[in-house]
């Protein structure tokens, strides 16, 4: 047989053992982690009042305590109460175009979802249970309880979609009526996995990966991750992104749409939303293309409605208008 050749790194872990490589790697991971954390400390203070500023006059922020994490909050307007949740890689900045509109008629409290934005990032616990939809539901309706909200209507985007659809399920007493913007639920995603969807939802297959391996890729190359920030909602998610914790929230939030979430809907699979549900999404987008939107919601829902509209994923930026409209028109039916 021919002699095997070794490159002198290979040659290295011949001689000093197999675990040489994996050590460089925990402590190269070590150093950027901690250059990171340092970075980010000093890039992403507490300037959530941009945020607030971009809501307008008649909005105020808060923090507000919950039994698990410390939810930052932007709230304004009267009437019946709307809770707003946003996605990844975004905070409650998302819903400042549409939100002010919406509270010519209702109290809006829009959201950082724990781990995102301004809110605090716990511990992710046990089989990443602090970052569950379910733990986060528990924030939204701890959250509007605060306000004095028994029952309220939410919408949800992207990750705050699985959230709010959770919400519906674990406290269907509360919830009045459910919007979710650009989603199919998180079991319908996994056990729909081909080579095209994989292609589309990668991001789902990375960030699950175990700690520290995206965190420190993601820290390392933010700007390039989440680009640079061209207009004054994109550098808010940029700024809250500049915190390694933020990063590591969002991984954790999707290690548990991976693991806890799925064995909570497993459970629930014979049980149906019962308040009304409007399922909106992105014509053009990944959402559409690899699913019947409205089939699949009916299968976990009994009063089901909704649409494509124009527009890119995160509709309450890229389709406002449209997307106003068809939220007044579902709250008030």
């Amino acid at each position: 047989m021919p002699k095997t050749k070794f490159s002198p790194c290979e040659k290295d872990d011949a001689r000093h053992g197999p675990n040489r490589r994996a050590l460089l790697r925990q402590a190269t991971a070590l150093i950027a982690g901690t250059t990171a954390a340092s970075l980010g400390k000093s890039q992403a203070q507490d300037t959530g009042g941009a945020a607030l500023r971009m809501y307008g006059n008649g909005f105020k922020a808060s923090k507000i305590q919950t039994s698990g994490a410390t939810i930052n909050v932007v709230s304004g307007g009267q009437g019946p109460g709307l809770l707003l949740l946003h996605g990844a890689p975004q905070s409650l900045a998302s819903w400042h175009i549409i939100a002010p509109k919406l509270a010519r008629d209702y109290t809006v409290i829009a959201a950082d979802l724990r781990g995102y934005g301004d809110s605090s990032k716990p511990p992710e616990g046990e089989n990443h249970f602090n970052y569950s939809k379910r733990a986060m539901a528990l924030d939204g309706v701890e959250v509007m309880k605060h306000f004095g909200f028994e029952k309220f209507a939410v919408v949800g985007h992207d990750r705050g979609g699985r959230v709010a659809h959770r919400l519906t399920l674990d406290h269907p007493d509360q919830v009045t009526k459910v919007a979710v913007l650009d989603i199919v639920p998180t079991r319908t995603v996994f056990k729909s996995v081909n080579k095209e969807l994989a292609t589309a939802y990668y991001h789902w297959f990375f960030l699950i990966q175990p700690a520290p391996f995206p965190e420190t890729l993601i820290n390392n190359s933010i700007e390039f991750y989440m680009g640079r920030g061209t207009s004054e909602t994109q550098k808010e998610y940029l700024r809250c992104f500049r915190d390694p914790a933020t990063v590591h929230g969002m991984c954790e939030d999707y290690r548990a749409g991976a693991s806890i979430d799925l064995q909570h809907d497993e459970a629930d699979l014979n049980r149906k939303i019962a308040c009304p549900l409007l399922a909106l999404w992105a014509a053009n987008g990944n959402v559409g293309k690899s699913f019947d939107v409205l089939a699949v919601w009916r299968e976990r829902a009994s009063n089901v409605s909704g649409k494509a509209l124009p527009g890119g994923h995160t509709l309450q930026e890229s389709a406002p208008n449209e997307t106003l409209a068809e939220l007044q028109a579902f709250l008030v039916a």
